[in-house]
């Protein structure tokens, strides 16, 4: 008998053991069991109607937002004008527990998901989101990337290691959240979502230690520009700074910062088209531009400049130009031929002494033939030569003039004689002049035309 109840007694055990572990219940039919969850709220106990009143209470939502050092933030449902309408079949999951026996405990999953749609203030809500920790960085450490320390003077570069933080991608962050407020969700965990931000390069990167490794080459290289009677030097320093990385062990330069380099090179060092002041014959100054003059190639410097950097070796260089002058103190040196436009004289400068001069008439005032005055140079001389002006509607053309010595410097302008004039000088220009070249009597111009030279400067002023 005491074996019995023993028995009895075990087996009672087990049954109030198994009552602790799942029940089933018979009686109320009209309420969830115990522990059910729909959507995250607990609805335990209510009539559908019940549960359907809790899950669109403005007041009883709100969203769990877990972060990834295990903090959780809460956006409530009254920060941001929420409603919702339960669009699911509530009833069904009423009539599977009752179906099912009721069966409740905890080895019993009671968590459902219904449908429902939601209104809420998008603009309250991105603003909510907005002050999480994690989005506006108030006390949170930043990730940040493997880097190359910044250049000091005297200090070699080194590799700053990477940071693993716990800020968040914004633009994720907001989409995972606006997400889960749209589906009536009561959690989400920005970690999982995929919602930080991660370290794309450590300091084990073997890119960025070879980077290291040229920076240190190049920081102690400097490049010295050689301009005329001046130099220009380029230290290690802002070299470094242009360097973007290395492709097979070369390295890489940021194309427009060198090529920013070579533009104030130009800026400050090139004087064609720029205003300069020339000494006349009769040593008066005056201030005249044109064509002739120091242009730097920016483009073509630029590639040389990469390459240079690229050897990171200290060298100097003398820029490439599109057009050059006379090395010296005035780009013209001291040989020329300079052409008074207001006394109508012309004379040849060589070595600094006016070996030739001449009376001229220039371009006709009257008609708007006005020579113009500038720095020139004279692009070529020929023996004779026909003179043409424009062509005509009927083959003919405005005028046509047989010289024995063409010298032009200035598009279709040039030196030559003019056998058809019998006076030279004075004002003839102003009312009888040329088309716009620098007519010579013809014996001064047999003369000037063994002086001068192609690419010699002429200097027109008035």
């Amino acid at each position: 008998m005491m074996v019995k109840k023993a028995a009895g007694l075990w087996m009672a055990l087990a049954v109030m053991a198994m009552a602790g572990s799942t029940a089933a219940y018979g009686g109320e039919t009209d309420t969830y069991v115990t522990g059910t969850y729909i959507n995250g709220t607990d609805v335990s106990g209510q009539t559908v109607d019940g549960a359907r009143a809790v899950l669109e209470n403005p007041d009883s939502y709100c969203l769990e937002v877990v972060e990834k050092n295990g903090d959780k933030e809460v956006i409530k449902g009254s920060e941001i004008g929420y409603r919702a309408t339960v669009t699911g079949d509530l009833a069904a999951l009423l009539t599977q527990q009752n179906e099912s026996g009721r069966v409740t405990g905890p080895a019993v999953q009671h968590r459902f998901t219904v449908g429902v749609t939601t209104v809420y203030d998008e603009a309250a809500l991105q603003e909510r989101i907005g002050r999480l920790p994690c989005v506006s960085g108030e006390g949170v450490v930043k990730t940040e990337d493997a880097r190359i320390s910044s250049y000091v003077e005297g200090e070699a570069f080194t590799v700053i290691k990477e940071v693993y933080g716990e800020d968040v991608e914004p633009d994720r962050t907001m989409e995972v959240i606006l997400a889960a407020v749209a589906a009536g969700q009561n959690r989400v965990d920005l970690n999982s979502q995929g919602c930080y931000r991660g370290v794309n390069v450590t300091s084990e990167d073997p890119r960025l230690i070879q980077l290291c490794a040229a920076m240190n080459q190049c920081r102690d290289m400097k490049i010295t520009y050689r301009l005329g009677q001046e130099g220009e030097i380029l230290d290690g320093g802002q070299i470094a700074s242009w360097i973007t990385g290395t492709t097979d062990g070369q390295i890489q330069v940021d194309q427009e910062k060198a090529g920013a380099y070579v533009k104030y090179l130009a800026d400050r060092y090139d004087t064609a088209d720029r205003p300069r002041i020339f000494k006349t014959a009769a040593g008066n100054e005056v201030e005249l531009t044109g064509p002739f003059g120091w242009k730097i190639d920016q483009p073509y410097e630029t590639a040389a400049l990469i390459s240079m950097i690229q050897t990171t070796q200290t060298q100097e260089r003398t820029p490439q130009y599109t057009r050059t002058a006379v090395a010296g103190e005035t780009d013209w040196g001291n040989t020329y031929a300079e052409v008074d436009l207001s006394n109508q004289h012309v004379y040849m400068i060589q070595e600094g002494a006016v070996v030739w001069d001449a009376p001229c008439v220039t371009g006709d005032v009257a008609k708007n033939y006005v020579t113009p005055p500038g720095i020139y140079s004279l692009t070529y001389k020929e023996k004779d030569r026909i003179l043409r002006g424009k062509k005509k509607a009927d083959g003919s053309y405005e005028y046509e003039s047989h010289v024995d010595y063409w010298m032009p410097f200035n598009g279709g302008i040039g030196f030559h004689d003019a056998s058809w004039r019998q006076k030279f000088g004075g004002t003839i220009y102003l009312y009888a002049g040329s088309h716009g070249c620098i007519n010579l009597p013809p014996e001064k111009a047999k003369l000037l035309y063994d002086y001068v030279y192609q690419g010699m400067p002429v200097i027109c002023y008035q």
